[in-house]
């Protein structure tokens, strides 16, 4: 099977990243959805589709239950298990699907490498994120702070987030190995704070976050 990595990040944190070599036709035979995970599929087009499946195969194999878990959205869009008291974030990209696993607020996200990104960077980076760049590794280090932006956008679940205004990354020094990063959302007198990782794998930056509880 294409399980590439399942680990466990501290003591509250499995994460897993699936190597999409599969048709859709296998998840659909291995995948039992219920009728609103078909109704989300149905929805879906082209390779996404896929990806999607991927992501929820990934998921059951984390658990390691017999029967699957049916993976719903609340009234946000945040995906939650059906019977399940755990917190979850899923994301795929270009033939890659990653899950991560935690007792608190987590948020996961995979980004295949592409240039264009650092000529979005200042839609998503504040002044000082974009003041850290430095020219060998802009292109890998705007991928980790866009992937820290969305971790922590999915982590907290609800909408209305902007990525400049409301999601703080502490400025860092990209480690082409990998490296821990820190961050806070603040909004209309909100804020939590979250720690996160970020790794280069491949041509692929995976990060994710979790919520630091007081």
């Amino acid at each position: 099977m294409p399980v590439i990595l399942h680990e466990t990040i501290l003591p509250i944190v499995e994460l897993g990243l699936w190597h999409i070599e599969e048709q859709e036709e296998w998840f659909s035979q291995n995948l039992l959805l219920n009728p609103e995970e078909a109704a989300q599929l149905a929805r879906i087009k082209g390779q996404r589709r896929v990806e999607w499946l991927a992501a929820r195969q990934l998921l059951h194999q984390m658990l390691g239950g017999p029967a699957r878990v049916a993976l719903l959205k609340d009234a946000y869009g945040k995906p939650y298990l059906e019977s399940a008291a755990c917190h979850l974030s899923i994301s795929h990209s270009k033939n890659m699907a990653a899950a991560a696993l935690a007792a608190v607020p987590v948020g996961i996200d995979i980004q295949y490498l592409v240039p264009k990104i650092e000529s979005m960077a200042h839609k998503y980076m504040r002044p000082e994120e974009l003041d850290s760049l430095q020219p060998p590794t802009r292109l890998e280090h705007s991928h980790a702070y866009w992937g820290a932006k969305e971790a922590l956008y999915k982590a907290y679940g609800r909408r209305g987030l902007d990525f400049c205004g409301h999601i703080h990354i502490t400025p860092f020094v990209f480690a082409p190995e990998g490296g821990a990063f820190g961050g806070k959302i603040v909004k209309a007198g909100y804020e939590a704070h979250f720690e996160g990782q970020y790794v280069l794998t491949d041509n692929y930056m995976l990060v994710h976050a979790v919520e630091k509880k007081s």
